[in-house]
């Protein structure tokens, strides 16, 4: 049992998230990977078996403090000591101000911010005694600045930046690497394709950013030394303006 470690995905979804828990498994963590549904985890977990490695789907709302406490609590005690954990969830929606309900206001809040709080004290709490760990939150342009229509998503957004940046300045002294890497661009997904076949085609002039090469991004993160850690970076294709 202790030579086995985990890696937790919370927010494993068909694009990034699975990218960085096949990553993570073909190296030989044990991925732990969740969703709303675990069911919709199912090829994902199929995929990384059949690869040779080993995973594990859990349903889960990340934003329920009880179930995120059972799920660290169900890693650690049956599967292996959880080494590093990403916080993936989206939750990008598009509001004008005036139309931007306190409900919608808050949900946004819940996914984006409240649940990577939840998700990244109780990993601490399992790292510390170890003195090691990586904690990996996975930002967006909205982390760095706000625009019209994005006023929920970007609150959210800048206040998982700020965990990141506070959990950093507690955690570094103490062997926890946290990290919060900011994805500035279209990501090749179905809801890409989809709905955006102008942007999508700009893939075949790397125009978009694969999920494979993020996940190496954050595979290289959690392998750096401890004297040259890298806390906030930016991935973004070629052609994106910033």
């Amino acid at each position: 049992m202790t030579d086995k470690k985990a890696i937790l995905v919370i927010g494993a979804g068909d694009a990034t998230g699975g990218a960085i828990a096949r990553r993570f498994a073909r190296e030989g963590y044990i991925a732990c990977v969740t969703r709303r549904s675990a069911d919709k985890l199912q090829p994902l977990v199929e995929q990384i078996r059949t690869d040779g490695g080993q995973a594990h789907a859990f349903g889960s709302d990340a934003r329920r403090e009880e179930e995120t406490v059972a799920l660290v609590e169900t890693i650690e005690r049956d599967i292996a000591p959880i080494e590093v954990a990403v916080f993936n969830i989206g939750a990008n929606v598009r509001f004008s101000i005036t139309e931007t309900t306190a409900r919608v206001y808050f949900k946004v809040w819940e996914m984006a911010c409240f649940s990577g709080f939840l998700m990244g004290r109780e990993v601490a709490k399992a790292m510390l005694p170890r003195g090691r760990g990586t904690i990996l939150f996975t930002g967006a342009t909205a982390s760095l600045r706000g625009r019209e229509g994005f006023a929920a998503f970007a609150g959210a957004k800048h206040a998982l930046r700020a965990l990141a940046q506070s959990m950093a300045r507690e955690l570094w002294p103490k062997g926890i690497h946290v990290a919060h890497p900011v994805i500035d661009g279209a990501i090749d997904t179905e809801f890409i394709r989809s709905n955006f076949p102008e942007r999508y085609a700009l893939k075949e002039q790397q125009g978009i950013l694969n999920p494979e090469h993020i996940a190496d991004v954050y595979w290289q993160i959690h392998c750096q030394p401890r004297d040259a850690w890298t806390h906030e970076t930016e991935l973004r294709p070629w052609l994106e303006t910033w």
